[in-house]
């Protein structure tokens, strides 16, 4: 026998039966982000090496750890994407969608990262990436946080809470960077590696750091929040009335700085205690100088990316999966003669009755195995298309939910009762 092969590690299959959480969940994001006036965009799972890079920056675990990156036969260097924010921007200027105009965009999809996987970090994760292009205010950073409160209270989820900052302009940060490599370098030997590398390349991740053994260190580090220029501050201060006035609760977190080097002005997290070490469930914040950065006009932009698989568990926790929808009628066929006629009756059904839907005995079988699928399949009536009915041209008719005798109908006349039987049987709407 041939030797298995095994799934990628990090790279996980969903089954059907695990399938209903994602499904809802993505179809709550796409009645909220629609609702707020966002428009699908799909761009590549493969972009140019260099597009990371400059976006998301040299000093990051993402570029310098974590990229599946590749040279193709071209002798191009191609990365698969690690975040969706960055092809996104790269669309927009590519495809001249800028030029003064402004657009709110979402999209939802595998990212790729090559880090050490565990429960909630995987190699190939799903995120729902949420971008507002164009867009100056900080009105917009509250409308995107309040899309979120509306996505967990669609989901019925409770226990995620918010927390947010600011990070300054560019040229604010600056300036704080040079106070920081200062504070940090007197406690240089209380470092770890991965802090004494970043002191020089990004010493704001260093305030990011998991590492307990710094926590004095970074707990001492002066505060982003004591250094902002004044428009950020006031940009802050506007996002946080807004936030209060729609009635959305926060933290400000002055140690959030996020991952990413693309992030000015509002950054924000939805955190839960309810998944362990990997407590954000959703991350962004305010990206102004990225489109410049990538070769675009200078254009202000916000946006979030909520990861799939962490807000599938909460659902599954919290007991939010919806079952997975059983079929309307189940078709039986009593002699084989008859299955040719039986699916092309299956598909007539289908025809009238697009809302419904029908699954059809395949395999054979006698009429006890049949009937026992019938039960699996969740059907509330079963169509039952023998010798004996087909030559008389009509087809009995089953309930299987409740105790309810068998009964006859024209076969003309089978879409129509299965459509009114169905409603007395359900009371599921018919649209």
């Amino acid at each position: 026998m041939a030797q298995q092969i095994q799934a990628i590690r990090g790279m996980n299959d969903v089954l059907p039966a695990d399938i209903s959480a994602w499904q809802h969940l993505e179809a709550c994001a796409r009645e909220v982000a629609n609702s707020y006036g966002y428009e699908e965009i799909r761009v590549p799972l493969i972009e140019h090496t260099e597009l990371f890079k400059r976006a998301i920056g040299e000093f990051t675990d993402v570029v310098e750890k974590e990229m599946y990156t590749f040279t193709d036969q071209g002798g191009e260097s191609l990365t698969l994407r690690p975040e969706a924010t960055a092809g996104i921007v790269r669309a927009a200027i590519s495809n001249g969608l800028l030029r003064g105009a402004r657009h709110k965009l979402w999209c939802i999809g595998p990212m790729f990262r090559h880090e050490r996987p565990q429960k909630g970090r995987y190699r190939q994760f799903y995120q729902l990436d949420v971008e507002a292009i164009g867009f100056a205010g900080p009105d917009i950073d509250a409308e995107l946080i309040a899309l979120t409160a509306r996505l967990w209270r669609r989901l019925e989820l409770s226990g995620v809470r918010l927390e947010i900052n600011s990070l300054g302009t560019p040229e604010a940060r600056r300036a704080y960077r040079e106070l920081l490599v200062a504070y940090f370098r007197r406690y240089e030997s209380a470092l770890d590696a991965d802090s004494r590398r970043r002191l020089q390349g990004n010493p704001l991740r260093i305030l990011d750091s998991k590492n307990p053994q710094m926590a004095e260190v970074i707990a001492g580090a002066p505060l982003l929040s004591d250094h902002l220029d004044e428009p950020s501050r006031a940009h802050f201060q506007e996002l946080r009335a807004t936030l209060e006035r729609i009635g959305i609760a926060y933290r400000v977190n002055p140690r959030l700085v996020r991952g990413l080097d693309y992030y000015s002005r509002t950054v924000f997290e939805w955190l839960t205690d309810a998944l362990g070490a990997q407590d954000a469930v959703c991350s962004g914040g305010r990206y102004d100088g990225l489109i410049a950065q990538l070769g675009g006009e200078a254009t202000p932009a916000v946006g979030f990316a909520l990861g799939i698989e962490r807000v599938v568990d909460l659902l599954v926790q919290a007991a939010r999966v919806p079952g997975a929808v059983p079929a309307d009628v189940y078709l039986i066929v009593n002699g084989a003669a008859q299955a040719g006629a039986a699916i092309q009756m299956a598909e007539e059904l289908r025809d009238a009755l697009p809302h419904r839907r029908f699954e059809f005995n395949l395999g054979g079988g006698n009429f006890k195995a049949q009937f026992r699928r019938a039960d699996k399949s969740g059907a509330a009536l079963a169509l039952i298309c023998g010798d004996e009915e087909m030559a008389r041209s009509v087809v009995a008719m089953k309930p299987l939910r409740q105790e309810s005798g068998q009964t006859e109908c024209p076969r003309s006349e089978v879409a129509s009762r299965v459509e009114e039987l169905l409603l007395r049987l359900t009371s599921r709407p018919s649209g």
